[in-house]
């Protein structure tokens, strides 16, 4: 099994949209309570209306209108690992500049930008100090990074869902898990990584749930992680044969309880050097 996430299976899973504007519908139509996430992530720092930002690992361009409501006098550049999510991005109405570039190796000049929105990306960059080393360089010293990721423990009823459906396909149960494999940047340990690189930082937590009263979006929802969560099952059992097995057992939840509902725990983390919710305690320090 896959113990940690590669580059080229990113790559792959990126490549288009199709999955993550999948798991997007299915976020807004079954979470509860009901959210505007791109929202909710925006509002945790305040706005003046004139910032430059920059969207690293910006998708489709999920926040570009929201970002654009909020800088009238601003400028926005956006850009993404994947050449198929740029130029899906780059077809969005709200798009101004959108690059193809890593988010290691970001290719602006020191103290560009006013802010850098890194939104359920850096979990998926191999080497997360690079990144948060060229975030910093990249922002003014009164910028501020506002990144958004899940929690270790995000979504348990889904990973208790893929031990059984493994369990019952002759994996172990100490070895049966489908687990994203991750090592970073989670809602836990993400503080603490930029806190390495910025002086002041604050975590914001969102918990919800995900309510099915069916299990046809769920089986989507799964479907569409394949090229993410394929990688970490035994080379004995094919993805067509874990989906037979995972749609009959959600289905068996559904008759029994009449709804699958699914713990979440997303959140956002907000850093700066001397700028956003520090500027203030800053100030007093250096009186």
């Amino acid at each position: 099994m896959q113990s940690s996430i590669d580059r080229q299976t990113v790559e792959l899973a990126y490549r288009s949209e199709d999955g993550l504007v999948v798991r997007q519908r299915i976020h807004e139509q079954y979470s509860f309570p009901p959210i505007n996430f791109a929202e909710w992530v925006l509002s945790r720092i305040e706005w003046r209306g004139d910032e430059r930002v920059l969207d690293v690992g910006a998708g489709q361009g999920t926040y570009f209108e929201p970002v654009q409501m909020r800088i009238p006098h601003g400028e926005l550049i956006a850009g993404d690992l994947s050449m198929g999510m740029a130029r899906s991005a780059a077809a969005q109405p709200a798009a101004e500049r959108v690059l193809n570039f890593d988010a290691e190796h970001l290719p602006f000049p020191k103290h560009t930008f006013d802010v850098v929105l890194a939104n359920h990306v850096l979990f998926l960059v191999p080497n997360i100090h690079n990144a948060l080393r060229e975030i910093q360089r990249v922002l003014k010293p009164s910028g501020v990074l506002l990144a958004s990721t899940n929690s270790r423990t995000n979504m348990p009823e889904l990973n208790v869902l893929f031990k059984r459906v493994l369990g019952l396909l002759g994996v172990r149960a100490r070895t049966a898990s489908l687990a994203m494999p991750l090592t970073h940047f989670y809602l836990e340990d993400a503080p603490s990584l930029a806190a390495r690189y910025f002086f002041a930082v604050a975590r914001h937590d969102l918990p919800s749930l995900l309510i099915f009263p069916n299990a046809q979006p769920l089986i989507d929802y799964v479907n569409s992680l394949r090229a993410l969560r394929e990688p970490s099952l035994p080379r004995s059992i094919t993805w067509e044969d874990f989906m037979t097995v995972f749609a009959d057992q959600a289905q068996r939840l559904i008759n029994h309880n009449g709804e699958i509902v699914i713990s979440k725990l997303s959140g956002a983390i907000v850093a700066s050097e001397i700028g956003g919710f520090s500027r203030e305690y800053v100030q007093r320090l250096r009186r």
